[in-house]
């Protein structure tokens, strides 16, 4: 059996590793399905919704981080600020402001492939 020392030294030089890892893939550089949404109430972050604003929700992104999204089907993008929490449908990653969506050309699809990156 070896030293406890440097058992203790290889799971900690492992759990690093993956931590270095994991904070590569981050969720604010990555790609996917985004819908739209336009209602009137209050956002989880506590302002209200306003459909025409260039606004989006993340799941896990802090409230006002900046995304640059670009639409994968026709090159447009937009820059949305994060100020709710969603999408609750399995297999999306962002959900767009109706204002974001028309300026990125997917209204009348309701869905799309974009990728998105921090400002």
């Amino acid at each position: 059996m070896k030293n406890p020392k440097q058992t203790a030294l290889v799971a900690v030089t492992i759990a690093a590793g993956l931590m270095v890892g994991a904070s590569t893939a981050t969720a604010a550089s990555q790609c996917g399905r985004a819908s739209w949404y336009a209602l009137h109430s209050r956002t989880a972050s506590g302002e209200r919704m306003n459909p025409s604003a260039l606004t989006a929700a993340h799941r896990t992104l802090p409230f006002g981080t900046k995304l640059r999204v670009t639409n994968k089907n026709n090159g447009r993008s937009v820059v949305v600020r994060i100020n709710d929490r969603g999408p609750f449908i399995k297999g999306r990653v962002l959900d767009l402001s109706k204002g974001a969506a028309g300026q990125l050309g997917f209204i009348g699809s309701g869905h799309t492939s974009v990728c998105m990156a921090r400002v």
